[in-house]
């Protein structure tokens, strides 16, 4: 499957922005889908997770209660809604997918990725 990911720029502290993932290739509803981030000088951290079927949705800690993930299989797109940015949000985000049979929202181990999109939040 590939994932074009997009929706970043620039956004004041405070503010919001939408990102999207779009899907091909492969049968969307048979991969959970995740967002990753990778700040400048530090490795790449786990964002948010989405089961296949969308029930089921993990969040790191610093973006509970900002941060929501969803999905239209029937569009093939994965998004992150994020509210109340910060400046430590500031980063090239990432799309992933990963098959699964399950309805897990898993946090690692996804297999497919996007370009990444950069998000800046000024202060």
């Amino acid at each position: 499957v590939q994932l074009q990911a997009s929706g970043g720029g620039l956004v004041q502290a405070g503010g919001s922005l939408r990102l999207s993932c779009a899907a091909s290739g492969g049968t969307f509803s048979s991969y959970a889908a995740g967002w990753f981030r990778q700040a400048p000088g530090k490795e790449r951290e786990f964002v948010a997770c989405i089961s296949r079927g969308g029930m089921s949705t993990n969040y790191e800690d610093s973006v509970k209660g900002r941060f929501t993930i969803s999905r239209n299989n029937a569009k093939s797109t994965v998004y992150l809604r994020m509210n109340s940015l910060k400046p430590e949000d500031t980063a090239v985000y990432y799309c992933a997918a990963r098959w699964t049979v399950t309805g897990e929202a898993p946090v690692r181990d996804y297999d497919y990725w996007g370009q990444g999109t950069q998000v800046t939040v000024s202060s």
